[in-house]
C-alpha cells in the first residue's frame, strides 16, 4: 500500500467483537485487514449491475418462499455434499 490514509469509525459492540474474533482466531492479522476486506466486498456488491443484483435479489426471495430447506444444519449439508461426491468418484476415475 502505497499510499495510506487513516479514519476513525465508529463500529457497534457486535462488530467489534467480530473483527476481534477474526483477529484472534488468525483469520486475519489485524482489524484493519477485516475491515479493508470488507470495504473490497462492498465495493464489488455495489459494482454488479442492476440486472445481476436483481437476479440475485429474485432468487433468494424465490429460496425463502420455497420454505425450509430439508438439512437441519451446516454439519448435515457436509455430510450429504460428501456422500454425494463419493457416488461421483469411479464415475470421474472411469
Amino acid at each position: 500500500m502505497s499510499h495510506v490514509s487513516k479514519i476513525s469509525v465508529a463500529l457497534t459492540p457486535e462488530m467489534v467483537d467480530l473483527v476481534n474474533q477474526a483477529v484472534e482466531s488468525g483469520e486475519y492479522a489485524t482489524s484493519s485487514e477485516v475491515i479493508r476486506e470488507a470495504l473490497r466486498e462492498w465495493k464489488q456488491r455495489r459494482n454488479l449491475p442492476h440486472h445481476e443484483r436483481g437476479r440475485l435479489q429474485q432468487l433468494w426471495a424465490e429460496g425463502i418462499a420455497s420454505g425450509p430447506g430439508r438439512f437441519e444444519n451446516m454439519a448435515a449439508i457436509k455430510v450429504e455434499a460428501r456422500r454425494r461426491l463419493m457416488e461421483e468418484q469411479p464415475k470421474i476415475a472411469g
